[in-house]
Protein backbone atom coordinates (compact mmCIF):
# COMPACT_ATOMS: atom_id res chain seq x y z
CA UNK A 1 0.00 0.00 0.00
CA UNK A 2 0.92 3.33 -0.45
CA UNK A 3 2.74 5.03 2.05
CA UNK A 4 3.50 1.94 4.19
CA UNK A 5 7.27 0.81 4.66
CA UNK A 6 7.11 -2.78 3.16
CA UNK A 7 8.46 -5.76 6.00
CA UNK A 8 12.12 -7.05 4.87
CA UNK A 9 12.41 -9.59 7.47
CA UNK A 10 10.80 -12.52 8.59
CA UNK A 11 9.13 -13.91 11.57
CA UNK A 12 10.93 -13.34 14.04
CA UNK A 13 13.07 -11.08 13.06
CA UNK A 14 10.48 -8.50 12.29
CA UNK A 15 6.79 -8.33 13.65
CA UNK A 16 4.38 -11.39 12.04
CA UNK A 17 0.61 -11.69 11.53
CA UNK A 18 -1.46 -14.58 11.02
CA UNK A 19 -4.32 -13.39 9.07
CA UNK A 20 -4.98 -9.92 6.81
CA UNK A 21 -6.52 -6.96 8.42
CA UNK A 22 -5.95 -5.45 11.27
CA UNK A 23 -3.36 -8.17 12.10
CA UNK A 24 -1.67 -7.14 9.13
CA UNK A 25 -1.55 -3.56 9.80
CA UNK A 26 -0.69 -3.56 13.15
CA UNK A 27 2.70 -5.58 12.24
CA UNK A 28 3.24 -2.97 9.51
CA UNK A 29 2.68 0.47 11.45
CA UNK A 30 4.98 -1.60 14.30
CA UNK A 31 7.52 -2.87 11.87
CA UNK A 32 10.15 0.17 11.85
CA UNK A 33 9.91 0.68 15.61
CA UNK A 34 9.83 -3.55 16.25
CA UNK A 35 13.63 -3.91 16.17
CA UNK A 36 14.34 -1.25 18.71
CA UNK A 37 11.82 -2.29 21.03
CA UNK A 38 12.69 -5.96 21.07
CA UNK A 39 16.68 -4.97 21.62
CA UNK A 40 15.34 -2.46 24.94
CA UNK A 41 13.22 -5.25 25.88
CA UNK A 42 16.16 -7.84 25.66
CA UNK A 43 18.55 -5.21 27.75
CA UNK A 44 15.44 -4.56 30.16
CA UNK A 45 15.43 -8.46 30.85
CA UNK A 46 19.47 -8.85 31.12
CA UNK A 47 19.41 -6.31 33.81
CA UNK A 48 17.46 -8.12 36.22
CA UNK A 49 18.87 -10.77 38.25
CA UNK A 50 15.57 -11.99 38.95
CA UNK A 51 13.37 -12.40 35.27
CA UNK A 52 10.81 -10.22 34.26
CA UNK A 53 7.16 -11.01 32.89
CA UNK A 54 6.15 -8.75 29.77
CA UNK A 55 4.12 -6.36 32.04
CA UNK A 56 6.93 -5.59 34.06
CA UNK A 57 9.51 -5.00 31.30
CA UNK A 58 6.86 -3.18 29.88
CA UNK A 59 6.37 -0.93 32.60
CA UNK A 60 10.41 -0.54 32.80
CA UNK A 61 10.05 0.61 29.29
CA UNK A 62 6.85 2.94 29.47
CA UNK A 63 5.65 0.76 26.68
CA UNK A 64 2.31 -0.76 26.37
CA UNK A 65 2.01 -4.70 26.98
CA UNK A 66 0.64 -5.06 23.31
CA UNK A 67 3.98 -3.25 21.52
CA UNK A 68 6.16 -5.24 24.16
CA UNK A 69 4.75 -9.12 24.67
CA UNK A 70 4.92 -9.82 20.83
CA UNK A 71 8.87 -8.72 21.27
CA UNK A 72 9.12 -11.26 23.67
CA UNK A 73 7.85 -13.76 21.69
CA UNK A 74 10.71 -12.80 18.77
CA UNK A 75 13.05 -13.03 21.51
CA UNK A 76 12.34 -16.54 22.19
CA UNK A 77 11.88 -17.53 19.12
CA UNK A 78 15.25 -15.99 18.17
CA UNK A 79 16.81 -18.35 21.00
CA UNK A 80 17.21 -15.12 22.93
CA UNK A 81 15.40 -15.59 26.26
CA UNK A 82 13.90 -18.23 28.20
CA UNK A 83 10.91 -18.85 30.64
CA UNK A 84 12.59 -19.12 33.91
CA UNK A 85 9.72 -21.67 34.98
CA UNK A 86 8.36 -19.04 37.23
CA UNK A 87 5.27 -17.27 37.46
CA UNK A 88 4.42 -13.83 38.77
CA UNK A 89 1.00 -12.21 38.88
CA UNK A 90 0.19 -9.50 35.74
CA UNK A 91 -1.80 -6.35 35.90
CA UNK A 92 -5.09 -8.45 35.49
CA UNK A 93 -4.32 -10.56 37.93
CA UNK A 94 -3.45 -13.63 36.28
CA UNK A 95 0.08 -15.38 36.24
CA UNK A 96 2.61 -15.00 33.69
CA UNK A 97 5.63 -16.43 32.62
CA UNK A 98 9.14 -14.77 33.77
CA UNK A 99 11.80 -13.99 31.53
CA UNK A 100 15.56 -14.34 31.42
CA UNK A 101 18.31 -14.19 28.65
CA UNK A 102 19.78 -17.27 27.52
Amino acid sequence: MEGQKQMTHAYPDAPGFKTEGTSKEAARKIDPHANTLRELAYATISHSSAGLTADEVATRMGETVLAIRPRLTELKLAGRIVRTGQRRKNVSGMNAAVWCCT
